[in-house]
């Protein structure tokens, strides 16, 4: 990253699971993610975060028996990942369903076009877009 780049925030997701450490070894699996930490106990929550090392940001999953996670909204809750290189992205599509996720028709159509969704046993999407975020621009 360039000098004349501000200081990037750190994403983290939360979702919530009823199903902590099948969701954690799915999405880790899946999507070639570490576990880069995780808590016990925290008030009454447990959790997991997952991503790659050194990257602004991270997925968490996080689980209280005394609060349901329940469904997501709707079919439009995504988590889309650009992955420009046709080889990386088959392979990539291919661990996602060797993990356990579910092939699924998108909502949107727009992301069948160059992509395949994924759906996790509760529900949760995932796509995976052979293409390169057309936000992106080049910082070097």
């Amino acid at each position: 990253m360039s000098e004349d780049v501000p200081h990037v925030p750190t994403l983290r997701i939360a979702r919530p699971t009823d199903q902590l450490r099948a969701m954690t070894q799915l999405y880790a699996k899946g999507l070639d993610l570490d576990l880069l930490g995780g808590f016990e106990d925290h008030d009454g929550f447990d959790g997991a975060m997952l991503g790659y090392p050194n990257c602004p940001y991270h997925l968490e999953f996080t689980t209280n028996p005394n609060h349901p996670a329940g469904s997501p909204p709707s079919h439009e809750n995504l988590l889309i990942f650009y992955i420009p290189d046709a080889t990386d992205w088959t392979d990539r599509c291919r661990q996602m369903e060797d993990a356990g996720f579910k092939v699924v028709v998108a909502s949107n159509p727009y992301w069948d076009t160059n992509g395949k969704t994924f759906e996790d046993p509760e529900g949760y999407r995932v796509v995976i877009q052979n293409a390169t975020w057309p936000r992106a621009r080049d910082t070097s």
